[in-house]
C-alpha cells in the first residue's frame, strides 16, 4: 500500500485533483494519504472534501490522515513513497502583494511574477529554506521517496533539490501537456490533434515545441507559422507574445504569453508603453487571478460542503500516472524538470531542464535531446542565468547574490539601473520581514 504525502494540502483544488486522481487509479486506491499544512482551516477543508471523494468515488478505500504544523511535518513524511509539493510560502497576502507593489515604485511592472523576474526570485528565496527542511526530514524518515514538485518557480526549486539534496526529485508543470493541443485548437487545426507526434524540450515555462507532426508524419509547422502570423496581424488575442516567438524565433513555447512577456526584455518597456497594447499584455495579471480565485473558491467550497456529494474523474495531471508507473512498472512518458546530465548539449550542466522522460518502477529516466537551435538555447540561457544565481543566493544566504540574480534577470535589467536594482532588492527584503531574515 503506497503512502502519499501532500505538502501544502491547503491548496485544496490542486490537492483534490492530484489525490482524487490517485483514488481513481486501481494501483493507488488503497493508499495512505497524509495531508500536511500549516493552516488549520485550509487543512480541515481539504480533509472534508477528500474524505467525501474517497467515500463517493473510491468506496472509502484510501486512508486519510492530517498533520498540522512544522512540529508534525516529519510524521507526515514518515514512510512516504511519494511526496507531492504544492506549497506557497507567504501566500498572496502578504508576499505576492509585496512582490508586485514594491517593484512598481521603481517603475518595474510584472504580469505573473512567480517563475522569473524579481517576483520569481523573491518567491524562490523564501521557499528554498522551507524545502531544505523538507529534504532533511525526508532523508531521515523516507529517504527513498520521490519528491514531485509542482511549486513555482519550478526550475529554481527543483534545481535546488536536485543539486543540493539527496532527494529524488522531478518537477512537473501543466504547460507541457497542453502546449500543442492549445496551439492547434487556437489556429483552427483541430483535425490534426489525433495521433500527433511532438518533441518538447528546453526549460520550464520556456520549453520549445521543437517538432510537431500529424498522424501521417506530415510536418505541421509550415502551416502553424502561416496561420500564427496571419492571426497576429489581423486580430488582438491572448497569445500574441508566443505567436511573435514563432515569427521571430521559429518555434512556439510551452507557457502562456502573459508569462513569457516578462521572461525577456522585448515586450514590457516603460519607455514604449504602446507595446503593452500591441501585444495585449495583462500587467498585474497574477494578483487579479488570486483575488478572483479566492472569491471563486469560497463559493465552490460552500457548494461542495453543502451536500457532500463531490466526486472526481481522473485528470491529465502527471502525478498519479507517475506513481502508477512506479508502482506497477508500466512505462509512462512525461515532460519532466530534471538536472541537465548531458540531456541538452548546449545548456549548462547545473541547469534544471524540461525534457521527455520515461517513468517505470526504476524511477524517472530522462531522454537525451541533443542541441537546441542556437536562438532557443540563447533565450533559455537568459532565464537560466538568474535561476542559477538565485539558487546560489538561497544556499549562501548572501544579499550580494540576490542583487546579482536581479541584475541578471532580463526584464529587470532592461528597466532599471544597477543602483535601482540594489535599492529595490533591499526594500523587498525589508518588506518581507521574517521570510527573508536569514539573508545578510
Amino acid at each position: 500500500m503506497p503512502k502519499i504525502t501532500f505538502m501544502g494540502a491547503g491548496s485544496t483544488v490542486f490537492a483534490r485533483n492530484v489525490l482524487g486522481d490517485c483514488m481513481c487509479t486501481p494501483s493507488l486506491r488503497d493508499s495512505e494519504i497524509a495531508l500536511y499544512d500549516i493552516d488549520p482551516k485550509r487543512l480541515e477543508e481539504s480533509e472534508i472534501i477528500l474524505t467525501a471523494i474517497n467515500k463517493n468515488t473510491n468506496e472509502g478505500r484510501a486512508t486519510i490522515k492530517t498533520y498540522l504544523g512544522v512540529e508534525n511535518r516529519r510524521e507526515a513524511l514518515r514512510g512516504a513513497d511519494f511526496v507531492v509539493n504544492a506549497i506557497q510560502v507567504g501566500l498572496y497576502d502578504p508576499c505576492t502583494i509585496i512582490d508586485f507593489e514594491v517593484p512598481k515604485k521603481y517603475g518595474l511592472r510584472q504580469t505573473i511574477g512567480d517563475t522569473l523576474g524579481i517576483g520569481g526570485i523573491m518567491r524562490a528565496l523564501r521557499t528554498i529554506p522551507v524545502l531544505q527542511g523538507f529534504a532533511e526530514d525526508m532523508s531521515a524518515v523516507c529517504p527513498n521517496a520521490w519528491f514531485l514538485n509542482y511549486t513555482n518557480p519550478m526550475a529554481m526549486l527543483s534545481g535546488y533539490m536536485q543539486r543540493y539534496t539527496d532527494i529524488k526529485t522531478v518537477g512537473l508543470c501543466h504547460s507541457v501537456q497542453c502546449c500543442s493541443e492549445h496551439l492547434l485548437k487556437a489556429l483552427g487545426m483541430d483535425d490534426k490533434l489525433e495521433g500527433r507526434k511532438e518533441t518538447i524540450a528546453g526549460i520550464n515555462h520556456m520549453g520549445w515545441l521543437l517538432e510537431l507532426y500529424d498522424k501521417d508524419g506530415n510536418d505541421l509547422y509550415p502551416e502553424i507559422r502561416r496561420r500564427a502570423a496571419e492571426k497576429n496581424a489581423s486580430e488582438k488575442h491572448g497569445d500574441m507574445v508566443r505567436y511573435e516567438y514563432i515569427k521571430r524565433l521559429g518555434y512556439y513555447c510551452t507557457e502562456s504569453s502573459e508569462h513569457n512577456a516578462e521572461y525577456n526584455p522585448l515586450f514590457i518597456k516603460s519607455r514604449l508603453p504602446e507595446l503593452i497594447d500591441r501585444f495585449n499584455i495583462p500587467l498585474d495579471e497574477y494578483p487579479r487571478r488570486c483575488v478572483e480565485q479566492i472569491k471563486g473558491w469560497e463559493k465552490e467550497k460552500n457548494d461542495i460542503l453543502a451536500d457532500g456529494k463531490v466526486t472526481h474523474t481522473r485528470t491529465g495531471e502527471y502525478a498519479s500516472y507517475i506513481m502508477e508507473a512506479m508502482v506497477t512498472g508500466q512505462p509512462y512518458k512525461i515532460g519532466g524538470n530534471v538536472l541537465n546530465t548531458g540531456l541538452i548539449d548546449n545548456l549548462p550542466a547545473d541547469a534544471c531542464v524540461e525534457v521527455p522522460c520515461m517513468v517505470d518502477d526504476m524511477g524517472v529516466r530522462p531522454c537525451h535531446v541533443g542541441r537546441l537551435p542556437v536562438q532557443l538555447a540563447a533565450m533559455n540561457m537568459t532565464n537560466i542565468n538568474p535561476q542559477l544565481m538565485t539558487i546560489e543566493a538561497a544556499v549562501t544566504r548572501k544579499r550580494e547574490s540576490i542583487y546579482q540574480a536581479a541584475m541578471l534577470d532580463p526584464h529587470t535589467a532592461a528597466e532599471l539601473s544597477i543602483d535601482e536594482i540594489v535599492a529595490m532588492c533591499d526594500d523587498l527584503i525589508e518588506a518581507h520581514g521574517d521570510y527573508m531574515k536569514d539573508y545578510r
